[in-house]
């Protein structure tokens, strides 16, 4: 066995004449929209965070949800809640088909309960996995993904439901606006019948705080939502309403 000699300089890979570094594994997660990576890809986040926003009644329902804690307990990734929105989801609204009952009757419609659910039912599979997104601390990537995603509106409807419950209200026309005119069909009400397209369904978003049974946050803090365009302004927002 020879010994090292050092008077001969080590070659450095960086420096010309050495050998090239190795490429990147192909199995790097630096493109892995599951991959949480601090403040740099996260969302800005506006009001309660505890809650996400959600109605107190509905968030009760989901996390003693037999669905939310059993069954999304062992869901863990981001692709694994995308692809339960896909085999579980088919309408929008907070509580599932005919579960919700106030004063005797069964009560449904887009502005039903406006200030708040009177009544519980049995929460949807939709605000369940909707929550469970929250609880993974979405980057703008994963988000990009549900808005844009080819298999289900549901997905995609969902992407577009957590951007109005957590994005501050003048972030929200640079996320809706390229979709005002998307015309892939929707259905948002449990057991059918108030199909939409996409656009339609964000436009409502955004002029509109009233969802089913439930509202979202309030705009009027910001006054307008203004593109070079067009300007959506919330009409007719009371004065109290904001939850700010």
């Amino acid at each position: 066995m020879f010994p090292f000699n050092y008077s001969v300089p080590t070659p450095n890979p960086l420096v010309g004449g050495g050998a090239p570094p190795a490429p990147a594994s192909q199995d790097s997660d630096s493109d892995d929209p599951t991959v949480y990576r601090g403040n740099n890809h996260k969302l800005q986040f506006h009001g309660n965070e505890r809650t996400m926003n959600l109605n107190p009644l509905i968030l009760t329902n989901i996390q003693g949800s037999p669905y939310f804690k059993v069954e999304l307990f062992g869901v863990k990734t981001f692709h694994e809640v995308v692809d339960e929105i896909y085999y579980k989801v088919d309408h929008l609204e907070p509580w599932a088909t005919g579960s919700r009952k106030t004063a005797g009757r069964s009560q449904t419609g887009m502005c039903g309960g406006v200030r708040g659910v009177s009544a519980g039912g049995i929460v949807s599979s939709a605000y369940c996995l909707l929550y469970k997104l929250y609880t993974l601390k979405l980057t703008k990537k994963q988000v990009m993904g549900l808005v844009n995603h080819c298999d289900s509106p549901y997905i995609r409807g969902l992407g577009f439901m957590f951007l109005r419950y957590t994005l501050p209200p003048g972030s929200l026309w640079d996320w809706f606006e390229p979709y005002l005119e998307d015309e892939e069909e929707i259905d948002v009400k449990a057991g059918g019948g108030k199909s939409m397209t996409i656009g339609e369904m964000c436009r409502l978003m955004l002029t509109r705080l009233e969802w089913f049974d439930t509202r979202y946050t309030c705009m009027a803090c910001s006054g307008t939502i203004r593109s070079s365009s067009s300007l959506i302004v919330l009409s007719q927002v009371p004065p109290d309403c904001c939850q700010c």
